[in-house]
């Protein structure tokens, strides 16, 4: 097979089931032995509004979805007009005849129509027009010469809980509907892909990875309250907390989900809270009792566009400074951007073992971009073997009952880091309020007190800093251009290296996981090693760039930001780069 490069855009309206159609073509496709990402773009209604799945399909790993495609499967006359003229000149347009369209009402480009009997066939061959989504994936099968065995297991998979009989009448649906389009259009289309052998891969978005690393990094209580990108996090481990001894709980408002959270970070389970930035803006209170009674917990905030209510189902990078200082005065606290499947799933484990390793919350931020887009990769690269528990500085039993002097909970040390005791025990007493307190968590104002208790917290974070990790670096060593980003522009920025070193020009890419506190002799080291500093940010100031400053002294000054709401592609950043270049 040559180096295939495909990207299908399956387009609907809202309620047509676009989301779930293209999630389950990207897992046949997978199955069968090809690389996919998968991108969804969707409105914040049930019915109403144009919706898609795009997934891209290569031999080759893929790290970011690319905005032209190749094959429109259009699901209504509407989506066929808006976009149908984006089809890439030599691609085709494929729709069901029951759309009846005049000619004159066909979108025209360099790209072939494609009209199938889908209704038709799903009601006569399998029963029900309810088909018709299995009939166009198979018509879209055959376009691109996919083998229909992976489809027929993902069919089995998705029908199986309706019954034998509807599983049977969409394989018959999608049989009919594959030889029918292979037989008249298949010879016609250029872009083509193969059933390879496939090692076991799972496909996985940005929500299922992190839940899937909190579960299995020893998360125990989950609190939340619904809202997007964040609330598949809190559904996928509702989903198994019976079979793996989870307590979640949907509670009345994001200010309860903080503060039980909280509560469960204190009697030794590690707590989780998934939210997005609104939920987030209400927890900033909670947030600073964290902080202050030193309780290990683990927010999880999956950013969308703000303020307010903003654009529920969009995505962008605009909550980084403000989790930095959410809650008033100062506390330890540590920030992640996981930026690929595998980051998120580490972080899903890893923000346990920092925030009980220190004693202080751990925010992970996400977007809904790396929240809700797919993609397919091995347990191996996954990093399953990895995951490791790590509960800090505890006393047990024997070492409570040893204890020459009562228990002092916030007893002052050098790493600013006092050893734990669960409540209960008899020797392990002590309050723990909101105030400031002194070692015992008395309430205090001493200003000496006062002095020495913020010390103390606060030398968490020159503790957590060395442990933190500096950027990674991808592309060319010494190349007089650096593309820096975080998060989710880890995609878009390796693409856009590999596409900038195909086409001879040598570039590199400088990408944060670990925000803060931010490990600045290695970043500073890295800085000065670099060649043209360029941020691409997926907000309004470039933020990272903002806290590059403030925090090393460097300034990146030429940045690339994008703020409608779409998520960087490198098709975008290599225009911007072009159009900067000409000017």
């Amino acid at each position: 097979m040559a180096d295939t490069d495909l990207s299908i855009r399956i387009a609907g309206e809202a309620g047509q089931g676009v989301e779930s159609s293209g999630a389950g073509f990207a897992l046949a496709l997978a199955r069968g032995g090809l690389h996919i990402f998968a991108e969804f773009d969707y409105h914040s209604r049930i019915r109403g509004g144009f919706n898609y799945a795009q997934i891209r399909i290569s031999e080759h790993p893929l790290y970011s979805h690319s905005e032209p495609f190749h094959l429109l499967l259009a699901l209504n006359e509407d989506t066929l007009r808006r976009y149908g003229p984006q089809t890439l000149p030599g691609g085709a347009v494929l729709y069901d005849e029951a759309l009846q369209l005049q000619p004159n009402a066909l979108p025209q480009g360099g790209f072939r129509l494609f009209p199938v009997p889908l209704t038709q066939i799903a009601r006569e061959v399998g029963g029900s027009e309810l088909m018709a989504n299995t009939a166009a994936l198979a018509a879209a099968a055959a376009v691109i010469g996919f083998e229909l065995q992976p489809m027929e297991r993902v069919i089995e998979q998705n029908f199986r809980r309706k019954g034998e009989a509807v599983v049977e009448g969409n394989r018959r649906v999608a049989r009919a509907t594959y030889e029918w389009t292979r037989e008249r259009y298949a010879a016609a289309f250029p872009w083509k892909v193969t059933v390879r052998p496939a090692q076991r891969r799972m496909v996985l978005n940005g929500n299922e990875a992190f839940a899937l690393g909190a579960l299995l990094g020893g998360c125990r209580f989950v609190a939340g309250y619904p809202m997007t990108p964040g609330s598949p996090v809190l559904e996928w481990l509702a989903e198994r907390a019976a079979r793996y001894g989870l307590a979640v709980m949907q509670v009345e408002d994001e200010i309860a989900a903080a503060c039980a959270a909280i509560g469960a970070g204190h009697a030794g389970a590690r707590a989780l809270v998934p939210t997005s930035g609104g939920g987030f803006s209400l927890m900033v209170e909670a947030l600073g009792l964290a902080g202050m009674t030193e309780t290990p917990v683990v927010f999880y905030e999956a950013q969308r566009p703000g303020p307010s209510t903003g654009m529920a189902t969009r995505t962008e990078q605009g909550d980084l400074l403000f989790v930095l200082h959410a809650s008033q005065g100062e506390f330890p606290r540590i920030v992640l951007a996981p930026g690929t499947i595998e980051q998120a799933f580490e972080a899903g484990w890893r923000a346990f073992n920092l925030a009980e390793r220190y004693q202080c919350p751990v925010i992970v931020l996400s977007d809904h971009y790396l929240a809700t887009s797919l993609r397919d990769v091995s347990p191996e690269e996954l990093g399953l073997q990895a995951v490791t528990v790590d509960r800090g500085e505890w006393l047990d039993d024997v070492q409570l009952e040893a204890l020459p002097e009562p228990y002092r909970r916030y007893r002052l040390t050098p790493n600013g880091v006092s050893p734990r005791a669960v409540p209960g025990h008899p020797q392990a007493v002590y309050s723990a309020t909101s105030d400031e307190h002194d070692e015992f968590g008395h309430i205090e104002e001493d200003a000496v007190n006062r002095a020495r208790m913020h010390q103390k917290r606060m030398r968490k974070l020159e503790t957590a800093c060395r442990e933190m990790r500096p950027p990674t670096v991808y592309g060319t060593a010494d190349a007089p251009l650096t593309l820096v980003g975080w998060g989710s522009a880890y995609g878009p920025l390796r693409e856009t290296v590999d596409r900038l070193l195909a086409r001879g020009r040598p570039a590199n890419m400088l990408h944060f996981v670990d925000l803060w506190p931010m490990p600045v002799e290695a970043v500073s080291f890295l800085l000065a090693r670099m060649g043209q500093l360029v941020a691409v940010e997926s907000n309004y100031r470039g933020q990272l760039a903002d806290l590059i400053r403030m925090s090393t002294g460097w300034e990146v000054s030429r940045r690339l930001l994008k703020y409608d709401g779409r998520p960087l592609s490198p098709d975008w950043i290599l225009e911007r780069l072009e159009m900067a270049a000409e000017g």
